[in-house]
């Protein structure tokens, strides 16, 4: 009798972390390639006259969920991104099979995720950003983010 109480807990759990797993919102796209994402986000930015905000991690990242949505949903940062970047979401797989690509962004991963990756118009690295640093408490500072997206821009960058 132990052992069915015991498979029907189990079996529980089970599909109480899978249901948990599934209602997490979905962000990046596995299936894109990274280099062709970031290719197409570098002639964008160069058409418009604007830079690549590139956020590196995944969906199984938690705080990667929350800097999205906190940047969604604060009205004067998401224009802020929207006005001065191509910002794209690069989706890196928890094995980091993704080599080539972290050394072409100069290794930015080893700030751990999510991670902030600037480039230019032209593809060319301005600058790695440790999203850590602009944490408050469980969630992320308004001030620090959008003095690090000002700093950032063509304009500030090329004055």
């Amino acid at each position: 009798m132990k052992n069915i109480y015991l498979s029907i807990l189990v079996l529980f759990f089970a599909l109480n972390i899978t249901a948990q797993d599934n209602s997490k919102p979905k962000i990046y796209n596995p299936d894109i390639g990274v280099n062709a994402q970031l290719e197409e986000a570098i002639g964008k930015a160069k058409a418009e006259g604007k830079n690549v905000l590139i956020q590196i991690g995944g969906n199984w990242c938690s705080w990667c969920l929350r800097f999205h949505k906190f940047v969604k949903d604060n009205p004067k940062l998401d224009s802020l991104v929207n006005k001065n970047y191509v910002y794209i979401l690069l989706n890196i797989d928890r094995n980091h099979k993704h080599k080539e690509i972290m050394k072409k962004l100069r290794f930015p991963n080893r700030f751990g995720y999510p991670v902030f990756v600037i480039l230019d118009g032209d593809g060319e690295y301005q600058h790695t950003q440790n999203s850590a640093l602009l944490e408050l408490g469980k969630s992320y500072d308004i001030k620090k983010v959008k003095e690090f997206l000002k700093n950032w821009t063509v304009q500030a960058i090329s004055p």
